[in-house]
């Protein structure tokens, strides 16, 4: 597992919990959730950070709301994962290959593949 993310600010070491884009077209600063990856034009910011942001004269910060309940898994990805456990853990049936004598004549064979007339 990757280590957290941690804030752009020079020699601030905490965690980000906030993600700061910059709309340079409409002179607008967004600030929302942390961003599920880190992206080269956006910039991490820690609590502290984010609170005491401003944007430059002219510019509108829009702050977006951070949604406590999305912080962690949600139960819809725990129901996933169980799941995907559970489809992981059973058995594989075996392929039933039907004879050629069932399916048609044999006519011709490459490795393990058959090719079969349906005569």
């Amino acid at each position: 597992m990757s280590p957290a993310r941690r804030c752009s600010r020079t020699a601030c070491g905490r965690a980000a919990v906030a993600t700061l884009t910059y709309v340079y077209a409409d002179q607008t600063a967004v600030l929302g959730p942390l961003a599920t990856y880190a992206e080269p034009h956006a910039y991490d910011l820690c609590a502290e950070h984010s609170e005491r942001l401003s944007a430059p004269r002219g510019w509108e910060v829009l702050r977006l709301a951070r949604d406590p309940a999305a912080e962690g898994p949600s139960s819809d990805d725990l129901l996933a994962l169980a799941d995907a456990v559970r489809e992981a853990g059973r058995p594989v049936a075996p392929l039933r290959v039907a004879p050629a004598e069932e399916t048609g004549r044999e006519t011709t064979r490459r490795g393990h593949l058959r090719v079969l007339s349906s005569d």
